[in-house]
Formats: structure tokens, sequence, C-alpha cells
């Protein structure tokens, strides 16, 4: 079980240095899915969302030590929108633990299936290559009532909210891709220590668990950074899309299920 959990922080450690991602839209169905298929006791989706939410703050710290150095933030992007989120966040988390499975599934849904139909919109933001904030403007009333709106749902899924946000920064704010991913790794961090709190006061973070995903996490969000610079912008949004896209299809088909019995 600690190799699965090895393997599955790795990925999603690379994912959050490629894509600007905590990881959680790979880690979530990966922790809820994978362990009973290899013969292993399922995990309470309460306690994967806990243990998404450790994974994504220490990916996403080091991912964005490597983003920074860069200069690869947008801070008027970070607070405007990161600072409701994380409040909203961490009263999400709080929240969760009174909710049920089918609700928490469906939460993830609605929002891996928004997130993927504004990933699969033609592109109509900033040059693909544009690595600087330059002039870039920000709607900062939108940006704080997107962040209040979706930290809540974020919060009780155990999400850094990244497969969303990303989204939001290309389509909605039209911020290049490498300077989205910076500023969405700085509001993850945020967002992830605001929902680890709320986990951890309702005892929602197994701790063993915790250690092997942050072992595999931490290293390759480094790697995945370094890998990131090499690859177009154009090929990431691809690649994240297709994650989302197969993410919402995956725990759409759960729901289905779910609602049936």
């Amino acid at each position: 079980m600690y190799i699965i959990a090895f393997l599955i922080g790795a990925s999603g450690g690379m994912l959050s240095g490629m894509l600007g991602i905590g990881g959680g839209i790979v880690l979530f169905p990966a922790l809820l899915y994978l362990p009973p298929l290899l013969g292993f006791e399922p995990l309470d989706v309460r306690e994967v969302t806990g243990l998404t939410m450790v994974q994504g703050f220490f990916a996403s710290l080091t991912a964005w030590i490597f983003y920074r150095s860069r200069g690869l933030v947008y801070r008027p992007l970070v607070l405007w929108l990161g600072i409701p989120l994380s409040l909203m966040s961490l009263i999400g988390a709080l929240y969760s633990v009174r909710a049920d499975r089918s609700l928490l599934l469906l939460v993830f849904g609605v929002l891996a299936v928004i997130a993927a139909i504004m990933m699969l919109k033609p592109y109509e933001g900033h040059p693909d290559e544009a690595d600087e904030a330059g002039d870039l403007k920000l709607k900062r009333s939108l940006a704080f009532i997107l962040g209040a709106f979706l930290g809540f749902f974020l919060g009780m899924v155990g999400q850094g909210g990244a497969f969303i946000l990303i989204p939001v920064m290309l389509v909605v704010f039209r911020i290049p891709f490498r300077i989205a991913a910076g500023s969405m790794l700085a509001i993850s961090l945020m967002t992830t220590a605001a929902g680890f709190l709320g986990k951890t006061e309702v005892g929602l973070v197994p701790l063993d668990v915790s250690l092997a995903l942050l072992t595999g996490a931490i290293p390759f969000a480094w790697v995945g950074g370094m890998l990131g610079k090499r690859v177009s912008t154009s090929m990431l949004r691809r690649i994240l899309a297709l994650i989302i896209l197969l993410s919402a299809i995956r725990i759409g088909m759960d729901i289905y299920a779910t609602v049936l019995n």
C-alpha cells in the first residue's frame, strides 16, 4: 500500500511541476479506486480528501519555488483570487466531515466537467510562449467573487483547485499559461494549507499514507518543473484538458452508479 501511495504521490508531484496543479485531479480518483482494484482495503472518501490536501500543499510548495525563481508568478492574481479562496476552502473542509460520499463525488464531478468544457474551448488569450506578466490587467472584483465561490466547494472535496482555476485563469482572465501555472501554485499553497488545517482538525489525514505520498511528491515536483519548461504551452494545455476530461468521466460513472444504487 505504501509503494502504491509513493507512486501516486510521484505522479501528482510531476503534474504539479509541469502543469501548475496540486495533482488532486489525479490523486482523488487514484486513491479512491486503485487500492481496492489491487486487493487492498479501500480508503474512505473523506480520508482521500485529506490526503489530497497534504500532497497538494507540499507538491505545490516545491513547484512554486521553481516557478517563482523564474518570475512566473502574477502577484495581484494570487492575492485577489487566492485569499478568498483560502478562507472559504477552510470552511468547506470543516463542513465536509458532515457530507456523504455521493455529495462529495457530485461536487468533484461537476467542477471537473466545467473545467473540461473550459479547457476544450479555443484558446483566445495571450501568445502561447508569453512568459512575462508585463501589462496584464486583472478584474479584481470578479477574481474575489470567483475565489470565494469556488473555494467552499474545493475545500469540501480536498482540492487545491488548479484543475478548475487554471481554466478560469486562461479563459476568464486570459493569463498566459506559464504565468497561470506559477500563480496557481502560489494560490495552492494558501488553499491547501487552509484545507489541510481543516482536514487535520477533523481527523481526516492518515499519517502513514501521507508520508508515503510526500516521499514521491516532493522530489518529482521539481523534476516536473524542469520538464514543463521544455514542453510547449499548447501541449501542456492539451495534457491538462485530457487529464481533467478523463477524471470527469470516471467520477461521472461513479456518480451514476451511486444514484442507481
